[in-house]
């Protein structure tokens, strides 16, 4: 007899940051854990990815735009979902509501869902200290999205990406997994 029971899928929603390219360990640390995953990128986010590698990695293609009409969903629904690297514009579209691109969109009817959702920023300090950035973090909190703890790096100076922890994401998500038996 075989075990149809599926595996919790994990969406990993990727940003246009110079740490993009890292997301693999992220990957690992999920499938470590016996988690399917599915990489879902922002438009500006596909030149930082070796998508081939992902794609191997994940099983799945990735995507990045809405599929057509009649076309089979290609990625399972998830059971929880990381925006990671998480851009300053994508933190306050989303917190703002905006759904112009399938990652976004995805971030968004998360909410609605009671998809349990995590987000590891990735700017820099002067994008930090932004009002708007500061106010986009206290709503998506009191959506209930886990924020991780990641310290804004010096503007141009590029970096950060050593701090960097692909896996609290993972951490952040586990006590809302156990709660929905994944």
């Amino acid at each position: 007899m075989t075990d149809t029971k599926r595996k919790p899928f994990l969406y990993v929603v990727v940003c246009a940051a110079g740490i993009a390219d890292d997301v693999g360990k992220l990957i690992t640390a999920a499938q470590e854990r016996s988690w399917d995953v599915g990489v879902i990128a922002t438009p500006h986010a596909l030149p930082f990815l070796d998508a081939p590698a992902i794609e191997t990695q994940t099983g799945f293609q990735i995507r990045s735009a809405w599929r057509s009409p009649g076309d089979d969903r290609p990625l399972p629904p998830a059971n929880a979902i990381v925006a990671a690297p998480a851009t300053f514009n994508t933190v306050n579209k989303w917190a703002a509501g905006f759904a112009d691109n399938l990652a976004l969109a995805i971030l968004c009817e998360a909410y609605g869902m009671g998809i349990p959702t995590a987000v590891l920023p990735y700017v820099n300090s002067a994008l930090a200290a932004h009002p708007a950035y500061r106010r986009s973090i206290a709503e998506l909190r009191e959506m209930g999205i886990s924020i991780g703890s990641y310290d804004p790096h010096r503007p141009k100076a590029g970096g950060g990406a050593d701090r960097f922890d692909w896996e609290e994401a993972i951490h952040l998500l586990e006590p809302h997994m156990r709660n929905h038996g994944a």
